[in-house]
């Protein structure tokens, strides 16, 4: 009989599967983990001490690049804290357009998920489908801010332009033709809530496609039941939020439980697991993807009949429209103050937390009255899901750190913040 040997291996940094740059030393017996010590760090792109040397207008991009999946509602989190010192009314509409957002960045968070979850634990096609959603949903992007990533849309009282009303089109080219480019363009026809309104019909079809290929694969059930258990009690010691705390079977959310923006007004379930495994998991966010898309069609549907301002009027924070700035001094003036000096919060504290895609993200803000925030601190989902990284994969082997990885849906830019 041959002996079993201990070894101590370094998985990644550079890891098809380590989700960024996360060195993980595992100390191994044969095949089996026996302890997991991840090593963080190497992606620090110190964002809360660049935010405390920057206008507070000029960080909102910051934000998008910490979870570069989630990029609108890392924005909507900063945001939040800072109009809770300023003390300002968001109008309605920009409310709305923020919670249609949020959920449209939840499918975005979601399907990159599943399909780089599926790739990890060796389901190919899923990858390719789900990419294919993602495209309509970037294109949403681009069109209200210019961006397909990092759109730094959200802006303190409202968003930066209301919503356009006509989507782009594709033009015929050597790799379409024609025919295939009028099929394309089908939907993009009408406005921008038109398009909203088809994919949110589509949507549903192609979460059953998804479902089809994996809820009841065996193998896909063979390496995720079971796999990185982790009890409800358990779930709250570690800090866990979001989906991660979800699928341990407590009814968390904070779009119900601490309703912010318009979300109160919105008709959806939290789906909750039993097991507190990988699998449980994985039907959460399903089925969290499926309510994402009820709340985009209400959002829809209020939009089309209620127009109205997106920006707050306070010129102290929100700048003047274009129009008057070109052709009223005092609209230059608070222009001109406006993306130079930025504007003063408050002396104060205040916390704003989001229910983000991956759990609870929240921002802290130390306010000494002056242009740029005192201190500010960032409390991001992923880093307290890693942080229990040894204890889900301990007695497991090793093909099994690959989907407990997965399933904790870690992006790097928020832990190492």
């Amino acid at each position: 009989m041959s002996e079993i040997r201990n070894y101590t291996l370094n998985f990644g940094p550079q890891h098809p599967a380590a989700h960024g740059v996360l060195r993980l030393v595992l100390e191994m017996d044969g095949e089996v983990i026996q302890r997991a010590d991840p090593h963080i760090g190497l992606l620090h792109r110190a964002t809360e001490k660049l935010a405390e040397s920057k206008p507070y207008n000029q960080s909102i991009g910051y934000m998008d690049r910490l979870d570069y999946v989630s990029m609108m509602c890392n924005e909507h989190g900063y945001l939040l804290a800072m109009e809770k010192l300023l003390g300002i009314e968001v109008p309605e509409r920009a409310q709305y357009i923020r919670v249609m957002f949020d959920e449209i960045t939840r499918l975005l968070n979601h399907l990159l998920w599943i399909g780089a979850h599926g790739l990890d634990v060796g389901a190919m096609t899923i990858f390719l489908y789900a990419f294919r959603e993602r495209e309509d949903l970037m294109d949403l992007y681009e069109a209200v801010s210019g961006a397909r990533l990092h759109a730094t849309y959200y802006r303190p009282g409202g968003v930066a332009r209301d919503l356009p009303d006509s989507m782009p089109l594709y033009s015929p080219s050597k790799w379409h033709s024609k025919k295939e480019v009028d099929k394309l363009n089908e939907a993009r026809s009408g406005s921008m809530l038109d398009f909203i309104e088809d994919f949110t019909n589509r949507f549903p079809r192609y979460v059953d496609e998804y479902e089809t290929l994996l809820t009841d694969n065996r193998i896909w059930k063979q390496r995720l039941v079971d796999i990185g258990i982790v009890s409800p009690e358990r779930a709250l010691q570690l800090g866990f939020t979001g989906p991660m705390l979800r699928g341990s079977g407590i009814e968390w959310d904070l779009r119900k439980k601490q309703p912010y923006e318009v979300y109160d007004r919105m008709d959806f379930d939290i789906p909750v697991g039993t097991n507190g495994d990988s699998y449980d998991r994985y039907l959460v966010r399903m089925e969290e993807m499926r309510q994402s898309n009820r709340i985009i069609k209400q959002c829809v549907d209020w939009l089309r009949n209620n127009p109205g301002p997106v920006m707050a009027e306070d010129h102290k924070v929100a700048p003047p429209r274009r129009e008057a700035m070109k052709a009223d001094m005092e609209s230059l003036i608070h222009h001109f103050k406006l993306f130079t000096e930025g504007f003063c919060l408050p002396a104060g504290e205040a916390y704003g937390a989001i229910e983000h895609p991956k759990g609870e993200f929240g921002v802290y803000i130390v306010s000494d009255g002056a242009n740029k925030p005192y201190r500010l601190k960032i409390r991001a989902p992923g880093f307290a899901h890693l942080s229990a990284l040894d204890e889900m994969t301990r007695g497991h082997m090793l093909a099994d750190v690959v989907a407990v990885i997965g399933t904790q849906d870690i992006v790097f830019g928020e832990i190492d913040r």
